[in-house]
């Protein structure tokens, strides 16, 4: 076999293909790693500098997902700024169903957490600093070839174009990317009719720690606490879910009214909305490839799947497959197969499958029966959110979707440890 330049080329450094580098280096830090990101990286951007904004965008991390970060050693820098949710509120606007989670009832510190964004990227970039991931930015993946020995990557930095030869490339760019496309991976979309508001909010009264997730006749939405991960304090992030018309009436709406119109659809459970930050908005759609893998080239994270933001499991369950894709390499490195091999891919994709099939489901039919208004299908799910308060097991279940747990990881803990099995999330 040819040498080739690189052994994996991973396109895209944001969150999920600078976690995949990560957890290759520490799981196999033999492998040479490319990351291709299109935005220039800044070596003065580093975490001790970092200041909270309150605009900043942020992800709901579940307990499973803290486990892995764990794994690879970057819990304890990423959790100085992670807000934990102690509570989930689940209701039907309206109407008399809920039900209600404590980390306390799973002898768990948070159910979940809520991390800025640009945080996790300021941690994930100083841990790998201190790697051997070569990093190729401002640049990107405009096209790739396969060759007998693997693939050959097209790059363009600038008005400057090259290749790079390697086992096997990771799409890693997100779902709006027009790389998974032109390389002629086959999507199936499903159109919600509906908008994703994105802000930042402050109310009267502490958040206490608690997640809201409010279904509504005019669709979901979802309160977040944010800000500190030690003080209980007023400020949530804010998923408001809306037709294409009421967002525009929204946006067009002055900061108070819109805290106005939030107030309406919300209520009164924490008190009076006070502000309501810089606002962002993007259609919601269900985009799935069935077939993410080919010799030599893989899919992961939002470029593989795409999902309602409704149980919050988009991040969490894209993390998941990282760890799926991180063991099959280790184990194709261990038995002399290169990366690219299908039968390597094809594992990862049977192993990841289940998880992300499980996991569809489950937001897609959160969406499809609480976006109902007939009368049975409300008084059934008045009677489904109160039996899951009334039943144990039930109520079990909906809180290891939730925390993102029973599903199967590879455990990495660093060189040296020598635990690298396969494990369940408990």
């Amino acid at each position: 076999m040819t040498r080739s330049d690189t052994d994996l080329v991973i396109a895209g450094g944001g969150l999920a293909g600078a976690t995949l580098a990560l957890a290759l280096s520490r799981a196999v830090p033999s492998l040479r790693v490319t990351v291709v990101e299109a935005f220039p990286l800044s070596a003065d951007a580093l975490p001790e500098d970092y200041q909270p904004s309150y605009d900043a965008r942020s992800t709901a991390l579940a307990w499973g997902s803290r486990l892995i970060f764990e794994e690879l050693g970057l819990w304890s820098r990423l959790s100085e700024h992670a807000t934990p949710i102690r509570y989930i509120h689940v209701s039907d606007r309206g109407r008399f169903g809920a039900t209600r989670l404590n980390a306390a009832e799973y002898q768990q510190e948070a159910l979940g957490y809520v991390a800025d964004n640009r945080w996790m990227g300021l941690c994930l970039m100083r841990e790998l600093l201190d790697t051997n991931v070569e990093w190729r930015a401002p640049a990107e993946v405009v096209d790739m070839l396969p060759t007998e020995d693997g693939v050959c990557v097209s790059l363009k930095a600038g008005a400057e174009t090259s290749t790079i030869t390697a086992q096997c490339l990771i799409v890693a760019d997100g779902g709006r990317s027009g790389l998974r496309e032109k390389l002629g991976f086959r999507t199936r979309t499903h159109n919600y009719g509906q908008n994703a508001l994105i802000a930042n909010v402050s109310t009267s009264d502490s958040h206490g720690f608690a997640a809201f997730e409010r279904f509504t006749d005019a669709g979901p939405m979802a309160l977040l606490p944010h800000g500190s991960p030690t003080r209980a304090g007023n400020q949530s992030a804010l998923v408001w879910t809306l037709t294409d018309q009421s967002l525009q009436d929204i946006l067009a709406l002055s900061g108070e009214d819109k805290c106005r119109q939030l107030q309406a659809r919300f209520g009164w459970r924490l008190g009076r909305f006070t502000r309501i930050g810089e606002c962002s908005h993007y259609p919601l759609t269900l985009t799935t490839v069935d077939e993410p893998v080919r010799p030599g080239v893989a899919l992961v994270g939002n470029a593989a799947h795409a999902l309602h933001p409704v149980a919050g499991q988009g991040f969490n369950l894209a993390l998941r497959g990282l760890m799926t894709l991180v063991e099959q390499f280790r184990l194709a490195v261990e038995q002399n197969q290169s990366l690219g091999e299908l039968r390597v891919l094809r594992r990862y994709q049977e192993l990841h499958r289940q998880d992300w099939q499980q996991t569809v489901r489950f937001s897609d039919s959160l969406i499809r029966l609480f976006g109902q208004s007939l009368m049975p299908l409300a008084v059934a799910r008045d009677a489904g959110l109160m039996g899951l308060d009334l039943l144990p097991g039930a109520k079990r279940w909906f809180a290891r979707k939730a925390m993102g747990i029973g599903g199967r990881r590879a455990v990495i803990t660093g060189p040296g440890s020598g635990k690298r099995e396969s494990a369940d999330y408990e």
